[in-house]
């Protein structure tokens, strides 16, 4: 029951909790620092009544807390307790003393060096947490980071799965921060991993640089940078900043997966200060936790347990662990004796759990091998990932002018598929993120690719549409220009191709050729064949068109008589 004084609009009793004073406000609520029956003091969101809606979404509501209440992290602000159900709803989490990482870094200025890394890591830590319970934070920013001394403290998880159904139902409203949202979000598509990925760096860039990484002033051009991927990382050092500008990546399928941020940060990032310590047992409480986070970390405790060797110089109990950081074992005295190393571990049997271990390890080996040793491809292999890209324009403009329906319909399909294709490998990729990877993965990509086919016509028809009438547009120029009709076609095709590589929402057609193009334009000899391919396609439709002209096939004749 909630009661209010008659002078005041804010509540001073929620429930079992005493409000005491107002911490701030946001999309989803506002937030009080409030006293529970057992003195302690917490952070109790009160929910707006736009958010909590009707009963349906106070059941939607009440489900998420379930996801919700199983995150356990030190580097979470964990949630407590919530009611749905109260005549004023409310979610209550550990209340974290600091300032957020907005206020931190105008009042200090930018995060650098070690503490930089730190902050980096332990964000990164916490969203594991959060994907581990099979949630999505979808609002990372530095507004959602609490700085408890130099430590990151991830708030408001999860919670933006309350109100995105919302956000549908009520035109104009974008749930999140624009330079923090992903492009993918931006468009329209559904959040992945892969977003929350996006806005770790975006957080991250912040604290390093102390500017948005997609710089300032209005909303809209502040999101169309973002779409196009224009961010400014500049200040920021190597090799952190080419890490950063991987997870910037416009498009969702070409940013790290958070195993591999991971794998790159925890040998890098070393403790300026003691992490806050958990309540016992609460990194291992109960609950669904993917081995791709447990399994790592259980073998990496195991081994830095300290071993009976027998009598021995005493020891002092080794500080709790944290991201990135080997703990060392210190002796009792300043002139205490070298102790024996360390006897090898006794191997594990052979079974299907240390298979998967074992597997895991060296997959994260790879992964982490992979990332570091990948820099931002040099000038001359852009300049003929470029080259190829022009010369595949060029086959589709001398496909159309030599069958420019039959060009049309093969340029349709083709993007429909791509797109669809990008889709499922997507939604894929997120499962295996939250879930790891499974035996069914292949048979559940069949039999959702229906779905996905479906979810790939809105995309199909904007991106066809837009590059179709910058096609016509050339068209135009060519007839202006009184040029003949197959050179016409042939600009209008080129057009076309150049339209669909760059044109709005492009990268769900664009990355599937990457993933083939740019392999072959690393090495020059792989491009050389690939462009004499093309050129030899090209020049065959070419060969067609002036043997036997323009053939407007199915029907015997084009538009207006041409």
């Amino acid at each position: 029951m909630t009661t209010r004084p008659e002078s005041s609009r804010a509540p001073v009793q929620v429930g079992p909790y005493r409000l005491l004073t107002l911490l701030g406000e946001g999309g989803m609520g506002i937030v009080h620092l409030a006293q529970g029956p057992d003195g302690q003091r917490v952070a109790l969101k009160v929910l707006r009544p736009q958010v909590v809606g009707d009963q349906e979404a106070r059941n939607r509501l009440a489900r998420e807390v379930g996801s919700l209440t199983r995150v356990r992290s030190p580097w979470v602000a964990e949630m407590l307790d919530a009611d749905p159900w109260a005549e004023v709803p409310y979610v209550v989490t550990r209340y974290v003393p600091g300032f957020s990482l907005h206020e931190h870094v105008a009042a200090e200025g930018p995060v650098a060096g070690r503490d930089l890394l730190w902050l980096a890591g332990c964000l990164a830590e916490g969203l594991a947490a959060v994907h581990a319970a099979g949630v999505l934070h979808r609002d990372v920013k530095p507004g959602n980071v609490l700085m408890e001394g130099r430590t990151p403290i991830l708030i408001d998880f999860g919670l933006a799965r309350v109100a995105d159904d919302i956000r549908l139902t009520q035109t104009g409203w974008l749930l999140g921060t624009p330079g923090y949202l992903a492009p993918e979000i931006l468009y329209g598509d559904d959040a992945t991993p892969a977003a929350d990925v996006h806005a770790w760096a975006a957080t991250v860039a912040y604290a390093a640089s102390g500017r948005a990484p997609y710089g300032r002033g209005p909303a809209m051009a502040v999101m169309d940078r973002t779409r196009r991927g224009q961010h400014d990382l500049t200040g920021i050092e190597s090799p952190l900043a080419e890490v950063l500008a991987a997870a910037l990546d416009p498009d969702p399928l070409e940013r790290p997966l958070l195993e591999e941020l991971l794998a790159w940060l925890r040998p890098q990032s070393t403790r300026p200060e003691l992490p806050p310590t958990p309540p016992p047992g609460a990194l291992f409480a109960p609950g669904p936790v993917p081995d791709a986070f447990t399994l790592p970390l259980a073998v990496a405790a195991q081994a830095e347990a300290p071993v009976d060797r027998g009598p021995a110089t005493p020891r002092t109990v080794p500080e709790p662990s944290a991201p990135g950081t080997q703990v060392l074992p210190t002796t009792a005295g300043p002139t205490a004796p070298a102790s024996p190393p360390i006897p090898p571990v006794p191997p594990v049997p052979p079974g299907p759990a240390m298979a998967r271990m074992e597997e895991q390890f060296d997959q994260a080996w790879d992964l982490e091998q992979a990332f570091v040793t990948q820099p931002r491809a040099p000038l001359g292999e852009r300049l003929r990932r470029w080259v190829a890209v022009g010369l595949g324009a060029l086959v589709l403009g001398a496909g159309t002018a030599a069958a420019p329906w039959v060009a049309g319909v093969v340029v349709v399909l083709a993007v429909w598929l791509l797109r669809a294709g990008s889709l499922a490998a997507s939604a894929v990729a997120s499962r295996r993120t939250v879930r790891g990877a499974k035996w069914y993965d292949g048979l559940r990509l069949l039999t959702t690719s229906p779905w996905h086919l479906l979810r790939a016509v809105t995309g199909t028809v904007v991106l066809v549409t837009w590059s179709a009438g910058l096609g016509a547009a050339a068209g135009l120029l060519g007839y202006a220009l009184a040029l003949d009709l197959p050179s016409t076609l042939l600009a209008c095709g080129v057009t076309l191709g150049v339209a669909l590589w760059s044109g709005p929402g492009s990268s769900r057609f664009r990355s599937p050729l990457s993933r083939v193009l740019d392999p072959l334009s690393r090495r020059p000899v792989p491009w050389l064949l690939t462009c004499a391919a093309l050129l030899a396609l090209a020049g065959g439709l070419g060969a067609l068109v002036a043997g036997n002209g323009v053939d407007w096939l199915p029907w015997s004749s084009g538009p207006f008589g041409l």
